[in-house]
């Protein structure tokens, strides 16, 4: 792969990540400038985690032979101007509906960025986590940009940004020398009764199901925690606690010295867990700068668990790796998508201290089923 193509392939994830949690920090204002509840202002994230949830079946059975840079250009062009018209919403009806179309069309360019990214059979474990580096820091560019553009100028002014952003991308996206079919995978119910059956499958899916609910969950409902300790808190300050977000790079370019640390990927993912917990529980902390710090160790054991969980499900079975990678990503956003409402529904209604005891309850029992089940991956524990 060119040097170019892969800089357009880094620019487009990194600006659909950053269009993806933009949404985040700015819920508390949303809330009130929409005057809804936090559960409903958390779907503006919700809803595009359940349709990466739903896509690798959804594009399957849709889109079966197309060609990737017509995706792309489509994909793209709704993205542009559904963003462009966020700038103007005064209701939350209409800003959802408008979110739900981009969460219509965000798998469908992640999809094609990472088939692209897979032709380059020389180069598809690096440029696997250059994906994962650049989706990390998508994610970290839209939360913390977006509080500070909507401190400075205005919650309207991240929309119309990040607009202009995608206009840029389309001209990169038309230059691209990409013109193969996406062939996506359209899976058969036999055959992912057949890979459910393998319990080692099982315990992967369930434990990211569970990983990631807690991470999009805590995080989609950290903004109105530290509003709640502290109401002066800029919007910029919101962006902010995303910095430890950032870790996740830093641990997929690290991550083979962190295993070669616990000699198998097993017992790093159990210590990730632990770690994950630990740091969990110290999220009952009224003190907004620990609740800052927390957020790094947070982070360093979510993706420590995420970037080996995906290693071992894409080494246990020798074929349909599409399928098997396809289901781990749809586990994983589902704990997403139900992370994101389930929580702050329980925040609402019982509060921060309950809500932080449920997600140690479910980590409680994501460490002790992997770990009483250890012995079902020889070859990684």
């Amino acid at each position: 792969m060119k040097k170019k193509e892969l800089f357009i392939i880094i620019y487009t994830i990194t600006i659909l990540l950053s269009v993806m949690y933009a949404t985040q920090p700015l819920q508390p204002l949303l809330s009130k400038e929409f005057d809804v509840s936090i559960v409903k202002a958390s779907s503006f994230t919700a809803v595009i985690m359940l349709f990466l949830a739903i896509s690798p079946i959804f594009y399957g059975y849709i889109l079966e032979s197309v060609k990737i840079k017509t995706v792309l250009m489509i994909a793209s062009s709704i993205l542009l101007i559904t963003n462009l018209i966020l700038g103007f919403v005064n209701n939350y009806e209409l800003f959802l509906t408008i979110r739900t179309i981009e969460a219509i069309v965000i798998p469908a360019i992640l999809t094609g960025c990472m088939a692209i990214l897979a032709k380059d059979k020389k180069n598809t474990k690096v440029n696997m986590s250059i994906y994962v580096a650049a989706t990390v820091f998508g994610g970290l560019v839209g939360r913390v940009f977006s509080g500070f553009i909507a401190e400075e100028f205005g919650w309207r002014i991240v929309f119309f940004s990040l607009s202009l952003a995608l206009l840029l991308g389309l001209y990169f996206i038309k230059s691209l020398n990409f013109d193969d079919d996406a062939n996506l995978v359209k899976p058969k119910l036999q055959d992912i009764t057949n890979i459910l059956k393998d319990k080692r499958f099982v315990i992967i899916y369930l434990q990211m199901f569970i990983i990631f609910f807690v991470f999009a969950g805590l995080l989609n409902i950290l903004p109105f925690r530290v509003k709640e300790l502290d109401p002066n808190v800029s919007e910029t300050q919101v962006g902010l606690l995303y910095l430890g977000y950032g870790m996740g790079i830093l641990i997929s370019l690290f991550i083979h010295k962190i295993v070669n640390f616990f000699k198998k990927e097993l017992r790093a993912i159990m210590a990730g867990i632990l770690l994950f917990l630990v740091s969990t529980s110290l999220f009952i902390s009224t003190n907004p700068i620990l609740l800052f710090s927390l957020v790094f160790v947070f982070c360093i054991g979510m993706f420590t668990i995420h970037t080996l969980s995906t290693r071992i499900a894409n080494s246990l079975k020798a074929s349909q790796k599409a399928l098997t990678s396809g289901m781990y990503l749809s586990f994983y956003y589902l704990g997403g998508a139900v992370g994101s409402i389930i929580p702050s529904i329980v925040y609402a209604e019982l509060g921060w201290n309950f809500t932080i005891y449920m997600f140690l309850v479910l980590l409680a029992f994501a460490f002790l089923f992997v770990f009483l089940n250890r012995n079902k991956f020889e070859a990684f524990n």
